[in-house]
């Protein structure tokens, strides 16, 4: 968050107004505080979008990838991280696995993610993206603006 504000004080000033994310997630990558617009994939055990997209310009986005709260394998490594590093992405949220937590966690990126596995997913490329996609009591909607902190995650309403 470029302002430094926290998401429980940006909570007490907006409200109902913004969506609170109940999943309790873990702060893999380097970045504990990141916000941006919304960007998203669903997919299952195959990582083929997800590196796609964030092997595109970011601009500062955040990627919120809906892999179905699925730990059998990960959906980011560390080569798709440093990607999503390198085209400018703010953030990336995963509902599901990650792996190469190391060096994630080296990476000047947001990362949240459910757990790790060293396992790697298909490559299919199965999946769709900038769909809105629900977890954590949340609609997570292209466009809208997401903010992430060691407190959790809030998103605008659709």
């Amino acid at each position: 968050m470029g302002d430094g504000v926290a998401t429980a004080d940006l909570y007490d000033e907006q409200g109902d107004a913004l969506q609170s994310c109940s999943l309790q997630f873990r702060r893999i990558g380097g970045v504990q505080r990141f916000s941006g617009v919304v960007s998203t994939v669903r997919c299952h055990r195959d990582n083929a979008l997800v590196k796609s997209v964030l092997g595109s310009p970011g601009e500062g986005r955040v990627l919120v990838v809906d892999g179905g709260g699925s730990l059998e394998s990960a959906l980011v490594g560390d080569l798709i991280g440093a990607a999503a590093v390198a085209n400018g992405w703010a953030g990336v949220v995963v509902n599901g696995a990650v792996r190469d937590v190391v060096a994630l966690g080296s990476l000047p990126l947001g990362l949240f993610a459910l757990g790790s596995n060293p396992r790697k997913s298909a490559k299919d490329g199965v999946g769709d993206q900038d769909v809105p996609v629900s977890f954590g009591g949340v609609e997570f909607v292209p466009g809208a603006t997401l903010w992430a902190d060691e407190d959790g995650i809030l998103v605008t309403r659709p």
